[in-house]
């Protein structure tokens, strides 16, 4: 799958990826405070923005989505970051193809499945979006306003729904259109929720040939306990830092702190 992307800077590469219910542009602003010390690789992940909808999606073809895209742009090593989803697909693509990481970066998710959890909301919050999302037929909206007023009726956070609606785009005929592919995300939300290491009692390990970080946001609940016990058994070379005063949106809500931590781990000689 050929994946839309956005390039800027100059020098060694790092490619970025976006969580569910994003794209390239959320990390523009990072981007661009980046983009000083490093050629950056913005990439829309399938069934997101302007990359192609397939009706598969998980983390074993979107690594393969990554490894193709490293393939085509003759990038033989890079950082790679990633949020959230995208943080799942860095770890994924890590544990198979170690070798073309100089280091990563996972940001505000765990590497365990999370919808099993008995206490977890992640899941049950992921589910409320995609049905709200599926409320909105685009081809019957006559303003952005009225598939604002359809959220609300199930998600109140204007934040949160200004965020989604981000995906809600206008033709040049000036009907409304999904950039995502919302019917295969919904059909795949299990695979998403999936972890992509075993659990943190099945005895086995993966020691990673790369140095990498784990960034967590003080008030997200994506990484608990349990995961950072995982993470630590799995990746016992791991770092995992905590960034105050935010949630999941760790880039958004704290990006000074957020540069700071990126810049020190990237700039660490190992």
């Amino acid at each position: 799958m050929e994946l839309f992307f956005r390039k800027s800077g100059k020098g060694d590469p790092l490619i970025i990826l976006h969580g569910l219910y994003g794209s390239s542009d959320n990390w523009y602003s990072i981007a661009r405070e980046l983009s000083a010390n490093h050629t950056v690789y913005l990439i829309d992940q399938r069934n997101h923005g302007h990359s192609p909808h397939h009706a598969d999606h998980n983390y074993d073809v979107m690594r393969e989505d990554l490894h193709g895209f490293m393939q085509k742009h003759n990038l033989e090593r890079a950082i790679i970051m990633g949020h959230s989803m995208g943080g799942k697909t860095a770890l994924a693509f890590g544990i198979k193809y170690p070798e073309m990481i100089v280091k990563m970066i996972v940001v505000d998710i765990s590497p365990l499945q999370y919808s099993s959890r008995s206490d977890s909301t992640e899941s049950v919050t992921h589910e409320r979006i995609i049905r709200s999302l599926l409320s909105v037929h685009p081809e019957q909206l006559s303003s952005r306003d009225e598939a604002d007023r359809i959220l609300l009726k199930t998600i109140a956070p204007p934040a949160i729904r200004q965020f989604l609606l981000k995906n809600l785009k206008r033709s040049a005929d000036g009907s409304f259109y999904w950039a995502m592919n919302i019917q295969a995300l919904a059909d795949n939300l299990p695979a998403i929720f999936a972890g992509v290491i075993p659990g943190e009692n099945s005895g086995e390990q993966v020691i990673q040939d790369f140095p990498l970080l784990f960034i967590k946001g003080e008030y997200s609940g994506y990484i608990r306990r349990r995961d950072e016990e995982a993470i630590r058994h799995t990746f016992p070379r791991a770092q995992l830092i905590t960034i105050a005063g935010s949630g999941h949106w760790v880039h958004a809500e704290q990006p000074v702190a957020f540069l700071e931590a990126i810049r020190s781990f990237i700039n660490t000689a190992e």
